[in-house]
């Protein structure tokens, strides 16, 4: 570069979705090696952003706020959902349409004009517009849910009466609408299932009405690079069915935004704007390789999409036939370091013919724990070797990373790992499950949850959380401490939390604590905090005098008990706040 200066941030992959109100939804934090099981990133997250539906937008508002509207950003660097733009009329200049019009030509019947073309890829007929309303969780006041906001995108039928699209097209979804090509008719639609981490959802129409003369997409096999692919969808830049088409780039496991997971996926130079979210790329014999999901936006790169392939789309189906509902790809609950250097394997007593790579921690909460050890060297999983850098042969000619393999594996199936420990080989059959993260990065769809005494607002923190505290940029502005048990704690039980005083409502009794925010609460009169719930059931049982907070940093709060349960039915009325808890607290 020639420059000194700050590194540049990296460029950024998007979710496509095309919100009608521009309300960008920014993309999860960088993947930590903990819940991927790969040591490095394959790019950075911050620089893929989530396709977002168009969204249709409420006449006052704009970026829900009056006034002077706030000028749109240029492509930026950082990480966010691709907010689309609100529609906008055709090129109009001085009150004068652009572009020539030229002589009406009577046809006699319409569809005979245009039988020909719609038969040239009669897959076509399956891909639907899909019309949702979101009411998403405030998460900073967590009693309440911000203005809804609607949006756009794409999806396509498959057998079962069913439709596939993103899980980040319908998130926090209130209301589900269809609509086929070529009809005028909007079907209310019913989500069966939302896959988080590989950003799929699938719906299905009661209406038998809505099927009439549907066939479904076939899906067809992994493409080869350079296969050419076609997507369709429904992008902004017009209202009807939109066709781009381009070759496949690479394939390899990519980071999924939304779901903050590493999953295969496949890069094409097909043009993937906003509201192509959920649409289907096609492969030359009409069969449906993928569903396009999200794009990198950064000034070096140019036509860049990414698109879910037919391995992870078959995964998520098959889950939801075989267990009634998503059940998410399972991990191995380990962080790993390359075994590149030839002294570091020397030390490590392996052979020259050995290869593999060594567990560097074990998250206490995943099953292997009971059997692994930190400093085992992975040799092989299901009789798969592992090379040195942690990829295994993939297809003629490539290589891929080992988490590949893991996450062709169903929560609860058993592996096969084969490791070195003290120059001794041992086989240990593993049951695989999901991963749990200190500060999860989804809610799944939940209310966040709160509990209230004396105007603190206690809460767990979640990626969803930092974003809506620190914005998009959350990874740059939040607290270190807080950042750094996002991307490197792992939770010591299963239902650990990082509870923090989220703010303080100012009374009479809290004076003086005015100006704790963002604060993680250690311990309860002596008794460390584990969850919100076990918070709440402390203070709620308390009967000493006084209710002593231990807090980051060494500072505390010391609160009279009685005095600090009455103060809270006022705190709670001049705020107009229903409850002191979430439901999910009261049960």
């Amino acid at each position: 570069m020639g420059k000194r200066g700050r590194k540049p941030k990296p460029p950024i992959p998007e979710t496509l979705d095309s919100p009608t109100t521009t309300v960008a939804s920014p993309p999860p934090p960088p993947i930590t090696t903990a819940a991927t099981g790969l040591d490095d990133a394959v790019f950075s997250v911050s620089n893929v952003e989530i396709i977002e539906q168009p969204q249709a937008s409420h006449p006052h508002q704009e970026g829900r706020r009056r006034g002077r509207p706030k000028k749109l950003r240029k492509l930026t660097d950082n990480p966010e959902i691709m907010t689309p733009s609100r529609r906008v009329p055709r090129a109009v200049d001085n009150g004068e349409h652009k572009g020539s019009v030229g002589p009406a030509v009577a046809v006699s019947d319409p569809g005979a004009a245009w039988e020909g073309v719609a038969r040239a890829v009669p897959a076509m007929d399956a891909v639907v517009k899909v019309f949702c309303v979101h009411t998403e969780p405030n998460f900073s006041l967590p009693w309440q849910r911000k203005r809804q906001y609607s949006s756009s995108s794409s999806g396509f039928v498959i057998g079962g009466r069913r439709v596939l699209t993103n899980a980040h097209s319908v998130e926090h979804y209130t209301q589900v609408k269809l609509k086929k090509r070529g009809s005028d008719t909007k079907y209310l639609a019913t989500v069966l299932a939302i896959g988080t981490e590989c950003d799929i959802a699938m719906l299905t129409v009661d209406d038998d009405e809505f099927w009439d003369g549907v066939s479904p997409v076939e899906f067809g096999d992994l493409p080869a690079l350079q296969d050419s692919v076609t997507v369709v969808g429904y992008p902004i830049g017009g209202d009807t069915i939109s066709v781009t088409s381009g070759v496949v780039s690479r394939i390899e496991i990519l980071s999924y935004v939304h779901g903050s997971t590493e999953l295969l996926g496949l890069q094409i130079d097909a043009a993937i704007n906003s509201g192509n979210s959920g649409g289907p790329a096609f492969n030359d014999r009409g069969n449906c390789v993928g569903i396009a999901f999200q794009s990198l936006k950064h000034e070096d790169a140019e036509n860049i999409g990414y698109v879910i392939p037919t391995p992870v789309i078959m995964h998520f189906i098959q889950d939801y036939e075989k267990n009634g509902a998503y059940t998410g790809f399972p991990i191995l609950g380990v962080e790993w370091q390359k075994m590149e250097n030839p002294d570091l394997r020397m030390s490590m007593g392996m052979k020259p013919d050995q290869k593999g790579v060594r567990i560097r921690r074990i998250d206490p909460t995943a099953p292997e724990s009971q059997v692994l050890k930190p400093s085992d060297i992975i040799l092989s999983f299901d009789g798969v070797n592992i090379a040195n850098d942690g990829t295994v042969p993939f297809r003629h000619g490539e290589r891929i990373g080992f988490s590949y393999l893991i996450s062709q594996k169903y929560t609860g199936d058993n592996s096969v790992v084969k490791v070195l420990r003290n120059s001794e080989i041992l086989s240990f059959d593993i049951k695989l499950a999901s991963h749990k993260r200190l500060i999860p990065a989804h809610n799944k769809g939940r209310p966040p949850s709160y509990y209230i005494i004396a105007g603190f607002v206690f809460t767990a923190v979640s990626v969803p959380y930092l974003r809506s505290e620190y914005g998009k940029d959350y990874e740059f502005e939040a607290p270190v401490k807080l950042l750094d048990k996002m991307l490197h704690s792992l939770p010591q039980s299963p239902d650990e939390q990082l509870v923090v005083v989220s703010q303080v409502l100012v009374a009479d009794i809290n004076i003086g604590y005015e100006e704790i925010v963002n604060t993680q609460v250690l311990a309860l009169n002596g008794k460390p905090v584990k969850n919100l719930k076990n918070l709440a059931s402390m203070v709620e049982e308390c009967e000493d005098e006084f209710l002593k907070f231990d807090l980051e940093y060494q500072q505390m709060v010391v609160l009279r008990t009685n005095t600090a349960k009455a103060a809270t039915l006022d705190i709670l009325a001049t705020h107009c706040i229903p409850s002191a808890m979430s439901d999910d607290l009261k049960t």
